[in-house]
């Protein structure tokens, strides 16, 4: 077993990445389980990229799993070691499904020093939503993750690549170990990641996978292509001269994108409802991501055939588009959340705030104005906070050389006494319990409150005004493609 002191394995020479068709629309990655497996197989019937969201992709398993679903269940009977595979099936199997007022079995939080059970079942869960994805056809299947999650970053990526997946898509950071990381799992070689530690303490701290902790060492798999999503042409000549290994290509997600935002760019102001305020300076310049002389993919204010024709003219490979699959019929959103958002847009009721505070990561983070979800300050008052999921935390120099882990919407006094300041709790929401509440995953907490949802879209789910309820991926494709009107 590799220890984190070890120098990087050499791999051998790196196998060619997949040669597939180049899509000219990404379905985004949208999590947790709004992309899920269904929207990116119907994505991916179409022809173009369906992509599955990584986001929480071990407590997705479970939770599924305590709600007896067959899908599930089916995917696990092809995934490669069927010893762990049966052992997760008799730790979380519930037939015919879980009481709603019956909590679900969490997923013991990972650490710095002990990753597992939490990496094996991402590993697992990972391979289950890809090959779900992937199943009765052969068109490629993408994954997205985040950058700032890294501590769940490996496994998912690499339970990801057993089952195939095609292409890996990471923005929310600067994702520059991920192409060594993706060279060294097609190898079956273990990889080292840097996580970020704050406090008195060095600066990073290092992080190992090892495939063959997991009985897969020294196996061969498909080396995926990498696109790592950028904000700035800046950043894309920086990652194609630093990065770990070859990216081929990119996709470029301006402020109206749905999800976490890249900050503005230089001192940061906000206009008078305290939204950040992007300029110029936050627009990628074309005319540079062109002499890179890598494909790329404009986000963002892009769901409309209008703009594909206008990314194809300045030289992009097309476009990537969120917002208007996160509500057709095939998402993970769940169903009653969905018909009110829609609903809401209809009335001309919905509005996106993009809100500075609401991350943990201090990303900015856009969301749905929307009643009955924790976008009312009342109700986001009224819910007592809890870090039982875990994504969002941060590593931190907790003495003598150990590290800790802490999150900013954690309850106040937790994470004041892990060297947080006061400051960065205000506006703080838990998007981990959240963001499984909008995929119809609420955890029921023990003091008897019923985790409700929070709603990320970009600014264009107002364009979803003339859209009717039911639409499905294959009409949001020919809309795109300039072949229907909206359905």
């Amino acid at each position: 077993m590799t220890t984190p002191s070890d120098p990087q394995p050499t791999p051998a020479p790196v196998p060619a990445v997949p040669v597939t068709p180049q899509p000219q629309i990404i379905q985004g990655g949208m999590g947790v389980a709004i992309s899920d497996w269904k929207l990116a197989r119907a994505v991916s019937l179409q022809g173009q990229l369906g992509v599955v969201s990584g986001t929480g992709i071990d407590n997705l398993l479970v939770r599924r799993l305590q709600d007896g679903d067959p899908d599930t269940m089916r995917a696990l009977a092809h995934f490669p070691d069927q010893a762990r595979a049966q052992k997760i099936i008799a730790d979380y199997f519930i037939e015919g499904g879980k009481p709603l007022e019956q909590p679900y079995k969490r997923v013991p939080l990972p650490t710095l020093t002990k990753q597992d059970p939490a990496w094996g079942l991402a590993i697992v869960g990972a391979f289950v939503e890809v090959w779900l994805a992937r199943e009765g056809h052969d068109h490629p299947v993408g994954l997205n993750l985040l950058t700032k999650l890294q501590l769940h970053t490996m496994p998912a990526m690499y339970g990801a690549m057993l089952a195939g997946v095609d292409t890996v898509i990471m923005g929310a950071g600067i994702p520059r170990e991920v192409p060594g990381a993706l060279d060294a799992f097609s190898h079956g070689l273990p990889y080292t990641f840097r996580v970020d530690v704050k406090g008195d303490g060095p600066a990073t701290a290092p992080l190992t996978l090892d495939p063959a902790d997991y009985g897969f060492g020294g196996v061969a798999l498909q080396r995926p292509k990498f696109y790592p999503i950028i904000s700035s042409h800046v950043l894309a000549g920086v990652l194609t001269r630093k990065a770990t290994g070859s990216i081929q290509g990119f996709v470029i997600e301006g402020p109206t994108a749905g999800g976490h935002n890249a900050p503005p760019r230089g001192q940061v102001t906000y206009d008078a409802s305290g939204q950040p305020i992007y300029t110029e300076r936050d627009v990628a310049d074309l005319a540079e991501m062109r002499k890179i002389g890598l494909p790329f993919w404009l986000a963002g204010g892009s769901g409309s055939p209008e703009a594909l024709q206008a990314a194809l003219a300045e030289g992009a490979a097309g476009i990537q588009v969120g917002t208007l699959f996160a509500y057709c019929a095939e998402s993970g959103m769940r169903d009653e959340t969905k018909q009110r958002a829609l609903a809401a847009v209809r009335d001309g009721q919905a509005e996106v705030f993009t809100d500075p505070l609401a991350s943990p990561t201090g990303f900015p983070f856009k969301v749905v104005q929307l009643e009955g979800t924790l976008s009312e300050p009342e109700l986001y008052a009224q819910r007592r906070r809890i870090c039982d999921v875990g994504y969002l935390r941060e590593f931190y120099w907790a003495g003598e050389g150990k590290t800790g882990l802490r999150c900013a919407a954690e309850p106040v006094e937790d994470y004041v006494r892990k060297g947080g300041t006061l400051e960065d709790t205000v506006g703080r929401k838990c998007l981990c319990n959240a963001l499984l509440a909008d995929a119809g995953y609420p955890q029921m907490q023990k003091w008897g409150d019923l985790e409700q949802p929070l709603i990320t879209s970009g600014d264009d789910v107002v364009k979803l005004s003339h859209w009717k309820p039911g639409y499905t991926a294959a009409d949001v494709i020919a809309y795109l493609r300039g072949e229907a009107a909206p359905q």
